[in-house]
């Protein structure tokens, strides 16, 4: 499945744009990459020796998810912040970047989702996650104004789902439960979120495939543009995704990230923020696969039972 969302580039496009970044050099090969379903990806090689990774985004006259804007911009910006503050972090560092496309350097190893389950590689993404949760944000929510964002976390959370809500009526997308509901399981939580007085760095995409690794080693952690400043704890929902790690205390995940405080509710909002996310970008991406559609649809009905009978 390819999404509307993916331009679909040629040969002499991605030279085009490796023109427009270096000038001073010419492309040596180029081929697509697999896995990404936002922006188009491919592995560029220079005849200076450099290996690169390009994406670009989508055209501008592609509908996106209120969320999605400024997609490619962001995924640098994640990159050199956590690169100013963790030179050491497995990222990859920016060569090129401008608003419709970037060039960063290729990073060795293939996504944790194409091997064998692999604890060690989980037990490193938590302690690298540990450290990188230390980088603080200006505000809570996305990092530009296009998005949703606020000086407390409870409004710049609440901003975020409706955000969702308001794309899922933009894209005629029906909720397994009423918008009202959903919100007002927000609106019952603002206490327990404002918990949350330190906006910290989320990637918030952190599933297998953007969890790169090599013969045991975490080598990198890719896909950083739809981070924001929020609660570290949204970052144990993609890393042990369809999964509650609050219930698998031994999970090599936790066992790296260190001590750390499993607050239940605040998981369950977080699970349900990315089910409503997954539920509600299904037109936008061309997603057709019914048993997906259906699947993400009762996982995100039960987190907001579940929220709603607390």
């Amino acid at each position: 499945m390819t999404s509307p969302t993916q331009r679909q580039l040629t040969d002499d496009e991605v030279k085009a744009y490796a023109r427009q970044a270096f000038p001073e050099v010419s492309v040596v090969g180029c081929k697509p990459l697999n896995g990404g379903t936002f922006a188009a990806v491919w592995r560029v090689g220079l005849s200076d020796g450099r290996d690169t990774v390009l994406k670009a985004g989508p055209s501008p006259q592609t509908p996106l998810l209120t969320y999605e804007a400024d997609m490619i911009e962001s995924e640098a910006a994640y990159y050199r912040l956590v690169r100013s503050h963790l030179p050491d972090a497995p990222v990859p560092t920016v060569l090129y970047g401008d608003k419709d496309f970037l060039f960063v350097t290729y990073l060795p190893g293939t996504p944790l989702s194409d091997q064998d389950d692999d604890p060690r590689v989980r037990e490193q993404t938590g302690a690298v996650l540990s450290r990188i949760h230390n980088i603080k944000g200006p505000l809570f929510g996305y990092p530009t104004s296009t998005r949703p964002q606020a000086e407390t976390w409870s409004k710049a959370f609440q901003g975020m789902v409706d955000a969702l809500l308001g794309d899922a009526v933009r894209w005629k997308v029906p909720l397994p439960q009423s918008a009202g509901v959903i919100r007002a399981v927000v609106n019952q939580s603002r206490a327990v979120l404002d918990e949350v007085t330190e906006p910290r760095l989320v990637h918030f995409d952190l599933w297998d495939g953007n969890v790169l690794c090599q013969n045991g080693k975490l080598t990198g952690l890719v896909d950083g543009e739809r981070y924001f400043f929020g609660d570290p704890l949204f970052d144990f929902v993609s890393t042990a995704l369809f999964q509650k790690i609050e219930d698998q205390p031994e999970h090599p995940f936790l066992r790296g990230y260190g001590p750390v405080a499993l607050h239940k509710r605040r998981l369950a909002l977080y699970r349900m923020y990315l089910y409503l996310l997954m539920h509600v970008e299904v037109p936008s991406r061309g997603i057709t696969e019914e048993q997906r559609i259906r699947y993400v649809a009762q996982l995100l009905d039960a987190e907001i039972s579940w929220l709603a009978s607390g």
